[in-house]
């Protein structure tokens, strides 16, 4: 259940996703791009920094909220969500967990403000799920680090101005997080993914040349950067969870009113009981996925806060992720796959909404960590549970 104050902020979101994002979907969408004015806007509202604390200029919201805002912003575009989601979750959420209070204060105002847009590049060409696969490699000379290598599936990567870059550092290889500025000599953006869906997001690979940063570059502690990067995913899979959310609801709202208009045989397509059927069928399973990505959130908060999580350990709340976004996620793609059938022939156009969130959805089931490894990390966590009695 909402708070007043969470309810306030989603109708905040709602109205300015309604009023100021939906109308335009369609030619972001073909344009492959978000205009620099929408940032702006998300800016303004403070919705950059959401997770941010007030001192850095930020909405110091809890969780709870910022998933609610991600929820509205997917609702008419899930390439806007993405964006915010990215910025707010792994970018800023890994610099306020791990950052040093001299990186804090360097980079989380000019994030809350919108001044930059951050990226989070951990995967490579052979290191997609596995990141131990990392290739990407960060050394030391002097008083400086050395980064070389490439990443792929950049999201914000063109119009970043931070990028969170994962190395292997050391002799013993372990990885490392860096705090790169993409304005620096040696990082260059080398191509774009033309993706099925989310379209309007910039997906892009990057090169690292020889990029030399000073030794207060690295975030956290040396060879920790894969606690770093668990960490941020465990943020960055429950915002993904409630873009999921905000997709689905969407095609479950466009079905909805198309059933109630659109006739066949003399009667509206929702006097028929397939189609209730359908629509019945979506909304539990979208309900049940936003109890689930709601009530993780609340967990969130309460470890952010420094709370006792009611007794649940950290690989169990990384579970519990997990599982919200698996369902999500599987909720999503049900409910869009649905909505393109309840639409019919023209379910399958371009000129109409649902075959767009269709494509987005499946995307939500891969990023952030597979439908597979999702699965992977639950069932981990039941057999250790399981063992320790």
């Amino acid at each position: 259940m909402l708070t007043n104050e969470q309810i306030e902020i989603r109708d905040l979101a709602r109205d300015f996703s309604q009023g100021e994002i939906a109308p335009h979907v369609e030619h972001w969408d073909a344009e492959a791009a978000l205009p620099a004015a929408l940032f702006d806007s998300l800016s303004e509202l403070g919705f950059m920094g959401m997770l941010i604390p007030e001192r850095y200029g930020g909405l110091d919201l809890d969780v709870g909220s910022f998933l609610v805002v991600i929820e509205e912003l997917a609702r008419a575009d899930a390439a806007s969500a993405l964006a915010v989601s990215i910025q707010n979750g792994p970018v800023a959420g890994a610099i306020l967990t791990h950052g040093t209070e001299e990186q804090r204060g360097a980079w989380l105002p000019r994030l809350a403000s919108g001044e930059i847009l951050g990226a989070f590049a951990l995967s490579e060409e052979g290191a997609g799920s596995d990141a131990g696969a990392v290739v990407t490699s960060a050394t030391r000379d002097g008083d400086h680090w050395v980064l070389d290598g490439n990443k792929k599936w950049v999201t914000n990567g063109r119009r970043a101005g931070l990028a969170l870059i994962f190395a292997r550092t050391g002799e013993a290889g372990r990885l490392g997080c860096f705090l790169v500025p993409t304005d620096v000599d040696g990082y260059a953006v080398t191509g774009r993914s033309t993706t099925m869906g989310l379209r309007a997001s910039e997906t892009v690979d990057v090169e690292l040349r020889a990029v030399r940063l000073p030794a207060n570059a690295l975030l956290g502690e040396e060879g920790r950067g894969l606690a770093v990067a668990l960490d941020a995913l465990t943020l960055g899979r429950a915002g993904i969870a409630a873009q999921a959310i905000g997709i689905g609801a969407a095609s479950l709202d466009h079905s909805v009113r198309y059933a109630g208009e659109r006739e066949q045989f003399g009667r509206p397509l929702s006097a028929f009981g397939a189609i209730q059927a359908k629509l019945a069928e979506m909304a539990a399973r979208v309900s049940a996925a936003r109890a689930a990505v709601r009530e993780v959130g609340a967990r969130l908060q309460r470890v952010r806060e420094g709370a006792d999580d009611e007794g649940v350990g950290a690989e169990a709340l990384v579970a519990r992720v997990a599982g919200a976004k698996l369902v999500a996620s599987e909720a999503a793609m049900f409910a869009s796959d649905e909505a393109v059938q309840i639409f019919g022939g023209y379910g399958y156009m371009r000129d109409y909404p649902v075959e767009k969130l269709m494509r987005d959805a499946k995307g939500t089931e891969i990023y952030e960590g597979t439908s597979e490894i999702m699965r992977v990390v639950i069932a981990r966590e039941i057999q250790r549970a399981g063992a320790a009695g």
